[in-house]
């Protein structure tokens, strides 16, 4: 093992086992990397590591904390990793939130309030029945965002944030090439929301199920 992973791996169980908790300053350098048997410059580097994806947060002139840990706040390195995905894997992007969206829809059924419903429903009268594809994409990540907020899971809402990104161009190119793409996504819209307001909870997946297939199906057979 590399040095500076056995560092990271060290750091990980001090965290793990409960002696760094979320919030905790680390010990001085010195201090830590005599503990755990360590150079200096490896437990640097293990540090810069675990910063860069949240674990960490390096505070100049005050020291080196533990983050909380949030899903949310961890996962903004999935988010960094997704944008480099190339075209051709758009279409598992797709396949995963085909797989997590649905559900977190469904759960969204029994927590969903009647403001939060009111508040979608605001959404879609002011976008109107003929938005630009440009606002209906935009529309299109906050409706489902607030949908999936709704589930009560915040690490699957963070996870669901992070996939939507890479799909984003497919959705704007469809809109832009499909003859009744604004039009089918209005209307899956609604039969959605009218699903969430029944508590519905398998009509709302089988609503989102469909919502997000269109969007594969097209890209599909267009590659």
């Amino acid at each position: 093992m590399a040095v500076t992973d056995e560092a990271i791996e060290k750091i990980k169980g001090m965290i793990v086992s409960g002696a760094l908790r979320p919030g905790d300053r680390l010990p001085k350098e010195s201090e830590l990397a005599a503990d755990l048997g360590l150079s200096r410059n490896s437990l640097r580097e293990a540090v810069r590591a675990l910063s860069l994806i949240r674990i960490l947060d390096v505070r100049q002139g005050d020291g080196t904390y533990v983050t909380s840990l949030d899903p949310q706040l961890l996962l903004e390195a999935l988010s960094f990793v997704v944008d480099f995905h190339r075209d051709d894997t758009v279409l598992e992007f797709l396949a995963v939130r085909r797989i997590l969206e649905p559900a977190a829809t469904a759960m969204a059924c029994a927590r969903i309030s009647e403001a939060e419903l009111d508040a979608l429903t605001r959404q879609l009268d002011e976008l109107g029945a003929a938005p630009s594809v440009e606002e209906l994409v935009a529309c299109d990540l906050e409706f489902h965002r607030g949908i999936v907020q709704s589930s009560g899971n915040s690490v699957l809402c963070s996870l669901l944030d992070g996939l939507s990104g890479p799909t984003t161009r497919a959705r704007i190119w469809r809109g832009l090439t499909q003859e009744d793409a604004v039009s089918r996504t209005l209307h899956e819209h609604r039969a959605i929301l009218t699903a969430l307001r029944d508590r519905d909870a398998e009509a709302a997946r089988s609503w989102a199920t469909v919502h997000i297939a269109s969007v594969e199906q097209w890209l599909r057979s267009t590659l």
